[in-house]
């Protein structure tokens, strides 16, 4: 009896403090109702509930959405249920359930849950709570007893989850909408493969595109998870009782969701405040290789290349005349069968690969990898293993044992495949080693045969396309280079000869310069077909030698980005060394900043486009690319800009490759530019990652003020003085002080001044930057005084003057390079 008195009065204390006066807008209590013209808010305003029409729509639905951005539904209640009117009401059932009335005469939806039958005790509530889950709970016990969360449309937000309660087999997956103003399910579902812990997106019952297995941090299709580790946290489990994935934001000022398409894409959103508008962080598919078997079985998928599809070592095309007609569907099929007994067969590393589908493959967490490679060789199904986590140095198995299908490169990935394959396709066959030499010596007579009989008429071609290597002149130096450094193998890049060039540049005409740097002269140029490009001729003394001309030829020709300018090609001839690049009609970056009538070009709105499209450049070259690279050299004459003001990262003569396993990387060669090189590089011979992160915030700055960082005026200093004084807008360029918004300004000072703060952990990483650029109520720390900030003009040596545990700079070589 005191119980229930005690439960009653509960209630009637919580419907006193909700009463008229004071009731909460967040809540809904039994007795009460939504109409169309009211709505539920959650306490933090971000999400609100209530009636809605989609544009072009004739129905009504009752649905929640970000408050900033009404126009984004992320949850619908009665998506297959329209209302053909506005008097629908939402009310809370005392038996238990939240029901969705037409006028108080027909149910339209309901949560489906009556609690009466159980139990007449209970008092249910409705509570729209700050994750955006519209949650029903019994107000006496505190439980809950439906949720929208259980029940998602078409978006994921933060504190939701994807998957299976293996204990019940219920399932939570998304669903498109019809089309883009009707919420009805539509032909898409993205949801988790519980076998393989991976997220499939389906149309209907095909599978469209998938993620990739769980690898312990990402998903290992999608690598460019790794850079949102500043913004997220990624959640997922893999037990006997569920396998769920979702994700939380790392601050309460975040708003983000993954969102499917009607169309079928899944994207990956984050809200600018700024900009009032969702920006992509990332969507799938995204290219040819990303649509689910594009090579078939036991082949490999590498987009952007003239082949996109390749079998696997040890396997050969199931049928060589579909592949010549580019249908690669048939796959690969086994070249040397393999035994069971383990003597005969080994693997081979495929790295950097999104794992094959992992439907039917069998998985144990609780062994080495090296247990997992010993049963997978004395497995007679077994086809290749992968370790289930890569942290830190790889642990558990994952075996395949029916079909190796839909392996894609993936750019900057970490997971690696091993294949089973016969010990003779690894090259230990004596026989196979003898096939090898007699094919090599024979393509080599015949190779040059055939330069002797055609000599005249490949003299006669503009451009060369080489499918095996970059093709040299005689020069036994360049010769010797290519043979000690297998990465310029594989390069699908054109070669162009002089004579190309030189009509292209009518003979390197004066007329045609459009730069000119310590690397050497960029001239103007068109091809015979009309296209223009740009063509940078090194000079014969030039301090970029042979193995910088390389690197960049390397590098440049594998990075796909539209932040990074684009090599056509290269040309070496005698002494000639040429690189060929899409023409950027607006120059350089600095040709513009340093001009005094050229800077009024530059809007406060081009001006912030610039730095966050550099930002993006960079974040791809540090985290997203296929390579991880560090520029060195990356200052405002280095970045292009083409006709729509789009910049372009440009000049990776001095790049360097680094794995992630070795962040910080020392060199007895300082190479770059003063005023943009940072201290560690300077004193220590030290670089990394946040070498550039410095570099790019000078150019900020630089952007910000149009003074360069050189000489006599130190730009750090002045920008730190007028940043402690509070007045920001003398550092502005009055070029554009009548359109710049504080805020931003603020917001820009104060990311570049933790850019090119003295010690490098103490910089931002890119993909910092990125966010902290593109939301302005991010909580942002204090910037620390920079290093050259505290003295004007003269770089000090004086060891006592770098606080970073400094080396004396007289151990280095320094070479100093100015200029583009």
């Amino acid at each position: 009896m005191k119980t229930q008195l005690h439960k009653k009065l509960i209630v009637s204390l919580f419907l006193f403090a909700s009463s008229p006066l004071s009731w909460p807008m967040d809540t809904l209590l039994p007795g009460e109702n939504i109409t169309t013209r009211q709505s539920l808010i959650s306490s933090n305003n971000k999400f609100e509930l209530g009636f809605f029409p989609p544009s072009s729509s004739p129905g009504i639905f009752i649905g929640i959405w970000f408050s900033v951005s009404p126009e984004t539904v992320v949850w619908v209640a009665n998506r297959d249920s329209p209302l053909n009117n506005s008097s629908g009401i939402l009310t809370v059932h005392r038996n238990g359930s939240l029901v969705l009335y037409v006028s108080l005469e027909r149910v339209v939806w309901s949560s489906s849950t009556n609690l009466t039958s159980i139990t007449n005790d209970i008092s249910p509530i409705v509570q729209l709570n700050d994750s955006g889950n519209l949650v029903l709970k019994d107000l006496i016990s505190n439980t809950i007893i439906w949720q929208s969360f259980d029940h998602p449309t078409n978006s994921l937000i933060a504190g939701m989850e994807l998957g299976k309660r293996l204990t019940t087999g219920f399932e939570t997956v998304l669903s498109s909408w019809k089309s883009s103003n009707n919420p009805s399910k539509g032909n898409y579902t993205f949801k988790m493969d519980i076998e393989g812990a991976e997220m499939v997106l389906r149309d209907h019952d095909q599978i469209r595109f998938r993620t990739g297995m769980w690898n312990g941090i990402y998903f290992s299709g999608l690598t460019q998870m790794l850079s949102y580790s500043d913004m997220f946290t990624f959640l997922f489990v893999r037990d006997k009782d569920e396998v769920p994935y979702g994700f939380e934001a790392k601050s309460t000022l975040i708003l983000a969701r993954l969102f499917l398409s009607d169309i079928g894409i899944i994207q990956r959103l984050v809200w600018d405040p700024d900009q009032q508008i969702w920006n992509e962080f990332w969507s799938g598919p995204k290219d040819e290789c990303d649509y689910f078997g594009k090579c078939g079985a036991f082949s490999i998928c590498q987009p952007d290349t003239i082949n996109t599809c390749s079998c696997l070592r040890g396997f050969e095309e199931a049928a060589q005349t579909e592949w010549n007609m580019r249908d690669y569907s048939g796959g690969c099929k086994r070249r040397t069968p393999v035994g069971c007994t383990g003597n005969s067969d080994g693997f081979y590393a495929l790295k950097g690969v999104k794992l094959p589908y992992s439907h039917n493959t069998t998985v144990d967490a609780n062994i080495s990898v090296e247990e997992c490679r010993r049963r997978c060789l004395m497995n007679c199904s077994c086809l290749a293993y992968s370790p289930s986590d890569i942290r830190p140095y790889g642990s558990g198995c994952v075996m395949w044992n029916t079909v190796l299908f839909d392996i894609k490169y993936v750019i900057g990935g970490q997971d690696t495949l091993h294949v089973k394959v016969s010990k003779s396709e690894l090259g230990t066959s004596n026989k196979r080693k003898l096939a090898i030499i007699i094919g090599t010596i024979t393509s080599i007579v015949i190779s040059v045969l055939l330069i002797c009989l055609f000599g005249y008429l490949l003299k006669r071609k503009k451009i060369r396309y080489v499918k095996q290597e970059i093709i040299f002149s005689t020069d036994k130096t360049k010769k010797k280079y290519l043979a000690q450094n297998d990465s310029f193998h594989g390069i699908d890049l054109p070669v162009f000869d002089m004579e190309t060039i030189l009509q292209a540049t009518d003979d390197f005409s004066i007329t045609n310069e459009v730069g000119q740097g310590a690397f050497g002269i960029v001239y103007k140029g068109k091809l015979t077909c009309g296209q223009e490009i740009a063509v940078k001729r090194l000079s014969m003394n030039s301090s970029q030698g042979l193995n910088e001309f390389m690197n960049e030829v390397m590098l440049i020709s594998k990075l796909q980005h539209r932040n990074l300018v684009k090599l056509h090609g290269c040309c070496i001839d005698n002494n000639e060394r040429i690189l060929i690049y899409e023409f950027m009609t607006n120059k350089s970056l600095d040709f513009f900043i340093f001009n005094t009538e050229k800077r009024a070009c530059l809007s406060w709105r081009t001006r912030l486009e610039i730095v966050t499209g550099i930002a993006r450049g960079l974040l791809y070259l540090h985290h997203d690319s296929r390579f991880n690279i560090i520029h060195r050299d990356l200052k405002a004459a280095n970045v292009l800009l083409d006709e729509e003001m789009n910049p372009k990262i440009s000049d990776f003569g001095t790049a360097r490759l680094f794995e992630r396993e070795q962040p910080v990387i020392g060199t007895e060669t300082v190479i770059g530019t003063r005023g943009y090189m940072s201290p560690e590089y300077i004193i220590e011979g030290t670089f990394s990652v946040k070498s550039d992160v410095y570099s790019f915030g000078v150019i900020l700055l630089e952007i910000i003020s149009r003074k360069r960082n050189q000489g006599n005026q130190n730009l750090l200093a002045y920008a730190w003085k007028f940043w402690e004084e509070e007045n920001i807008l003398k550092l502005l360029d009055e070029a554009v002080q009548s359109t710049v918004l504080t805020a931003e300004l603020s917001r820009c000072i104060h990311v570049g001044l933790l850019c090119v703060q003295e010690c490098p952990d103490d910089r931002p990483s890119m993909s910092s930057v990125v966010m902290m650029l593109s939301c302005d109520n991010l909580e942002i720390p204090a910037p620390k005084k920079p290093l050259f900030g505290r003295s004007i003009g003269v770089f000090a040596t004086d060891r006592n003057f770098y606080k970073c545990d400094s080396i004396s700079v007289d151990q280095l070589t320094m070479t100093t390079i100015e200029g583009h």
